[in-house]
């Protein structure tokens, strides 16, 4: 067992893989914790990884970073669980969802035993079944179980945009909702650039003459949804983006910034919709979600949203969570 300082906030990271490793770079490189615990059944590689991310101590604020086993989680302020089957040519997401449920029956009770009082951050896909489930092991109040939900989405969304009004990213304010995944959508009625709603900003804006606004924006969110799959088609998996993603999330729980982030948590009373969980935005602190925003969607918006929450509980049903 390693024995570790007891330094705060500590993070704790099942899964070794290029999520849960760019995730701890991340961490390193913004400086918002003092210690890492990586643990992964291939003890080699997560000891390789802790040897390789200390060596850049020099260039960092101070970090403890290292390889461990489930007793060394203990007083962690957040666990990020990013272990997982991926998918196999020919396997229904059914059969993988079962597979990685089968997975949390046994990762979940072992941190529950060393770290219980810990928020748990759900990476896993399909991330919001796997939430719901972790929710459901672990007995935990729904506030201390999320996952990364929408926020990766929101952000390709916002990239997108800017990069076509050419804009900075950060004054974009854009929502994709519901499933990370095929049924997620854009809430196009509550976008903003600028402090405007796109209808107000479209008139004036420099490309006015020249954009078919609906065509454009179609185009966009569908570049948003295929995205995973274009990126893992040319390097077979995605994960510097949700590694920020993660580490936005965790900066806002250590350092209970109170950001207003489309995490993946449990719904209740949303527009009809209730126990399953789903990216809506949620002002994320201290322990985990302190309020969900109940923003207005249109119509179709709501339409969508149900459509989505059925989507998921369907899967739910299929795989007996």
């Amino acid at each position: 067992m390693v024995v570790m300082p007891g330094l705060k906030p500590k993070i704790s990271i099942i899964g070794c893989g290029n999520v849960g490793i760019r995730c701890a770079y991340a961490l390193v490189i913004k400086g918002i914790v003092r210690e890492i615990i990586l643990v992964d059944l291939d003890r080699n590689r997560a000891e390789g990884e802790a040897m390789d991310l200390n060596h850049g101590a020099p260039y960092v604020r101070p970090v403890e970073i290292a390889a461990g086993d489930y007793p060394d989680i203990q007083g962690s302020d957040i666990v990020v669980i990013t272990a997982g089957a991926k998918q196999k040519p020919g396997q229904s997401r059914t059969d993988l969802v079962k597979q990685n449920v089968a997975l949390y029956r046994k990762i979940i009770p072992e941190i529950m035993e060393y770290s219980p009082g810990s928020v748990l951050l759900v990476v896993s896909n399909p991330v919001d079944i796997l939430a719901y489930a972790a929710y459901k092991i672990s007995g935990k109040p729904h506030r201390e179980v999320i996952s990364s939900g929408t926020v990766l989405d929101s952000a390709r969304l916002r990239f997108l945009l800017s990069r076509h009004c050419n804009v900075d990213a950060r004054n974009i304010h854009a929502y994709i909702l519901g499933e990370h995944g095929d049924s997620e959508f854009a809430v196009w009625s509550k976008a903003m650039i600028g402090g405007m709603y796109f209808k107000e900003y479209c008139p004036i804006c420099e490309k006015r003459d020249c954009c078919d606004r609906d065509n454009e924006l179609n185009g966009i969110f569908s570049e948003v949804r295929d995205s995973a799959y274009k990126i893992i088609e040319k390097k077979g998996e995605t994960s510097y983006g949700i590694g920020l993603a993660l580490v936005k999330i965790i900066q806002s729980v250590v350092n209970d910034t109170r950001s207003i982030l489309p995490v993946s948590t449990l719904v209740e009373d949303y527009y009809g919709v209730n126990d399953v969980y789903m990216g809506l935005p949620s002002v994320v602190g201290s322990g985990g979600i302190k309020e969900v925003l109940k923003i207005g969607l249109d119509e179709e918006e709501q339409s969508l949203f149900k459509k989505s929450a059925g989507t998921l509980k369907k899967v739910i049903k299929d795989c007996g969570i």
